[in-house]
């Protein structure tokens, strides 16, 4: 076998250079690491092939940039089976709990077992769920299809989630809720529903390797981000396009981005690229923004322009990002100089066309709950960002899946009444 030279040039803080890291070490890779926002050494390395991001991978010397799985796949030599770890039990101390070792495969017990509870997304929603469903001695499965790819997981940055005084990826934080459920019994697989049938007694759900059984259900799927991106978005990502400013803004000391969104995050981030940048464009697609977020730091900023109702049509670039088409608030496309651009695009929705027509839901696919999280069908319940809550935000929706672990427990047990967990 061909002998690997792999460097992966990271960043602190960086979500996505920890799934690179972590992927080669499940597999048994052995790399180098250059922290390129420790030693300017590296960075400057970046910035003399024209990358402005990282994490950037180099295996025998084929650039891959950000978490690309299927692309490590085939450069390392592994196929899409092979096992989550294949590094000697010599090799590693006690292995930390990840995504991966988390969610198994499904297998015929699965298949053959009636679940007391079975959840649909291990999201916050749904982690937290299990936590309260398996204490409560329920029979606990949690399905995710993409347990790395959520909202909550793909977020770099949480330092607001009561009880965790310190700064964590959202990966992190999530990973210790479904440890937490894993820890009181709840099972995880990895798997897609198909569809669902929740007409009787037994609630069955479809997935790729057969039927999952049920006596309740928790539809936890979260929302989605629309699957289009704006032209030039994947050619140049990596080398101007980004989505973390915590990973590369140093990258852009003393030049000029442009960050587009109408949320929280995309103000936040435009306030961290303001200490780096000369100047910092920010453009707003729409007249409002979403959500609590607020703009009075950034036009209180000298080096922010604040532009509503622009958005961009086009990236342009020869090896990296040098222009964007945009179009303004009058309807007319401009060509604009930038360095780079940081893209925090909202326009979720809720992955549950799956359910066709099994529960209620509304014209945007949102499902229909009361207080306690009932849907219109007994012993199914909905939350997190699949129903529709005031504000999205991972403690609500951790919130929801505890009342709708309590009211699964009820429905279960046939009790009058919901019981709580005080201890």
């Amino acid at each position: 076998m061909e002998k690997l030279e792999v460097i992966v040039y990271s960043s602190t803080g960086c979500p996505y250079c920890e799934k690179v890291k972590a992927f080669l070490k499940e597999h048994g890779i052995e790399f180098e690491e250059r922290n390129a926002s420790i030693h300017k050494e590296y960075f400057d390395q970046l910035k003399e092939r024209k990358i402005f991001g990282t994490p950037a991978t180099l295996i025998n010397g084929k650039l891959v940039l950000g978490f690309q799985e299927k692309k490590f796949n085939k450069l390392l030599g592994l196929s899409e089976t092979t096992p989550a770890s294949v590094t000697p039990p010599t090799q590693v101390e006690a292995p930390e709990e990840t995504a991966d070792n988390i969610f198994q495969p499904v297998n015929q017990r699965v298949l053959d077992e009636v679940y007391d509870f079975v959840t649909i997304g291990g999201g916050p929603a749904g982690a937290s769920a299990a936590v309260y469903a398996a204490r409560g001695k329920l029979k606990t499965l949690v399905i995710d299809k993409a347990p790395k790819a959520g909202t909550l997981a793909i977020t770099h940055k949480i330092a607001n989630y009561p009880g965790v005084r310190e700064e964590v990826t959202g990966l992190e934080l999530l990973t210790r809720m479904q440890a937490q459920a894993k820890d009181f019994g709840a099972e995880f697989v990895r798997s897609t529903v198909l569809s669902v049938n929740f007409s009787d007694e037994i609630k069955k759900i479809e997935i790729a390797e057969g039927t999952i059984q049920a006596k309740s259900v928790f539809i936890a799927v979260g929302a989605k981000a629309p699957s289009s991106k704006i032209k030039g978005e994947e050619e140049f990502t990596g080398r101007g396009v980004s989505y973390c400013s915590t990973c590369d803004a140093a990258f852009y000391q003393d030049q000029v981005v442009a960050v587009v969104g109408d949320n929280d995050e995309a103000i936040h981030e435009a306030e961290t690229l303001a200490k780096y940048c000369k100047e910092v464009k920010i453009l707003i697609p729409t007249e409002q923004l979403k959500g609590d977020a607020d703009l009075s730091s950034l036009e209180a900023n000298p080096k922010v322009k604040i532009f509503r109702r622009h958005r961009v049509r086009e990236i342009l670039g020869t090896d990296n990002v040098e222009k964007i088409v945009v179009l303004t608030d009058k309807k007319e496309e401009q060509i604009w100089d930038v360095d780079g651009i940081f893209l925090y695009l909202g326009g979720m929705k809720p992955g549950t066309d799956f359910l066709n027509g099994a529960v209620m839901r509304d014209e945007e696919g949102y499902v229909l709950v009361d207080e306690y999280l009932r849907t219109n069908i007994d012993g199914v319940f909905a939350g997190g960002d699949a129903r529709r809550t005031p504000i999205k935000q991972a403690v609500i929706s951790a919130a929801d899946g505890a009342i709708a672990a309590l009211s699964a427990e009820q429905h279960v047990n046939k009790r009058t009444k919901l019981r709580p967990q005080y201890s």
